[in-house]
C-alpha cells in the first residue's frame, strides 16, 4: 500500500507538479529504501521488498512477497522520473533479479519468499502479484533495456493469458491490464517474445468480465456506475484503472471499445460522488458509499467499516482519476 501510494503520487505529480507533494514523495521513497529493501540471504546481487513483522505488526514471519517487490519497483521507477538517480541502477536491477528468481519455468511465480520456511513458497497465490511483477519488470526494461526483464514480464503475461483462455469466469485483474498496456507501448518496432494478439485477446476477456459487473440501477442512484453490489469504492477504482489502460491498445474497430468508453464516465461519477468533499478529511475516499439499513451481524460488521478511509482506497481512486484526466486530454 505504501508503494502503491508512492506510485500514484509520483504519477499525479508528473501531471500536476506540486512542491509539497514532491517533498512527501521524496520522504516516502526514502522510507521504502531504508525500512523495506534488503538483500536476500545467500543470493548474490539480489534485493527484495520485505514485510517485516516488527513494522507491519502482522505476527507472520519475515517474508518477501512477489507483489511487494513488483510494486516497490514500480514506485521507485516512478520516482526516478522526478528525481533521476534517486535509486541506483544496481539496486533497481537487484530488485528485478529477485522477481526473475521467483518465476517458474512455465511463466508463473512463487508468491512469497520466507527464510524460516526455506525460501520460495507457492502454497498461496495472489491474483494481483503477477501483474504487479510484470509491470515492475517492464518499467525496469524502459530504463535498463536488458532482454531478461522484457522476456520475464512477457512470459508472466503469456502464462496468465493461456491459463485463462478457456475460462468462463475471468478475474478483474487490473494489474495485468496495466502491465499489458506497458508491454504494448514499448517500441512498436520491437518484436515482443510473445504474440501481441494473445495479450489483446486476454485483455478483452478481462474487460468483458469487468463490464458485466457494472451496476445500472436507477432505483439505487448511490450505487449506479459502481462495480460492487455493496457500494465499496475500491473495486470500482481498480476496475476503472484496468479499463482505462485497455483503451490505449484495444483495436479501434473492436466493438468492446464503445462499451468501455461508455462505462468509464459512469464509474468516475460514482467515485466522485463518494469522495469526501468537506472538513479535515476532504479528498479522502471511504470504503463504501453508504451504510446498509437493517440489523444483523453481517450488516453491522459492514457498517462499522463503511466510513473507514484506508490509504489504498484513496490511492486507487486517485490513479483512476489521473488516467481519466489523461484520456480527456488526448481526446
Amino acid at each position: 500500500r505504501h508503494s502503491g501510494t508512492l506510485y500514484a503520487m509520483a504519477t499525479c505529480h508528473k501531471m500536476h507538479p506540486d512542491n509539497d507533494v514532491q517533498s512527501v514523495i521524496k520522504a516516502a521513497a526514502r522510507y521504502l529504501q531504508n525500512e523495506s529493501i534488503f538483500s536476500v540471504g545467500g543470493m548474490e546481487r539480489m534485493l527484495a521488498v520485505w514485510s517485516r513483522p516488527e513494522v507491519n505488526g502482522s505476527g507472520k514471519p519475515l517474508q518477501a512477497k512477489l507483489g511487494g517487490t513488483g510494486i516497490g519497483l514500480v514506485a521507485l521507477l516512478s520516482v526516478e522520473k522526478i528525481f533521476p538517480g534517486f535509486t541506483s541502477i544496481d539496486d533497481l536491477r537487484a530488485l528485478g533479479r529477485f522477481i526473475v528468481f521467483m518465476q517458474k519455468e512455465d511463466g508463473s511465480f512463487y508468491s512469497k519468499y520466507i527464510p524460516s520456511m526455506k525460501g520460495r513458497q507457492d502454497n498461496w497465490q495472489s491474483l494481483y502479484y503477477p501483474g504487479e511483477a510484470a509491470l515492475g519488470l517492464l518499467m525496469l526494461y524502459e530504463k535498463d533495456p536488458s532482454p531478461i526483464w522484457l522476456h520475464s514480464a512477457c512470459r508472466a503475461l503469456e502464462y496468465l493469458a493461456r491459463s485463462r483462455a478457456d475460462d468462463t469466469q475471468i478475474p478483474a485483474d487490473h494489474w495485468a491490464l496495466l502491465a499489458t498496456e506497458k508491454a504494448l507501448s514499448i517500441d512498436k518496432s520491437l518484436k515482443l517474445p510473445v504474440s501481441r494478439e494473445l495479450f489483446i485477446t486476454h485483455a478483452i476477456q478481462i474487460c468483458e468480465a469487468i463490464l458485466r459487473d457494472q451496476i445500472n440501477d436507477s432505483a439505487r442512484p448511490g450505487y449506479d456506475g459502481g462495480f460492487s453490489q455493496d457500494g465499496r469504492t475500491t473495486p470500482t477504482a481498480t476496475r476503472l484503472e484496468g479499463l482505462l489502460a485497455a483503451l490505449s491498445f484495444i483495436p479501434k474497430d473492436h466493438e468492446v471499445r464503445q462499451r468501455i468508453s461508455a462505462s468509464i464516465p459512469r464509474g468516475i461519477a460514482f467515485l466522485l460522488q463518494a469522495q469526501i468533499k468537506e472538513g479535515v478529511y476532504s479528498g479522502a475516499m471511504p470504503r463504501a458509499v453508504i451504510k446498509f439499513q437493517g440489523s444483523g451481524t453481517d450488516i453491522e460488521k459492514f457498517n462499522r467499516r463503511a466510513t473507514e478511509v484506508r490509504i489504498d482506497y484513496v490511492q486507487h481512486a486517485m490513479s483512476a482519476m489521473i488516467q481519466y484526466q489523461h484520456l480527456l486530454k488526448l481526446q
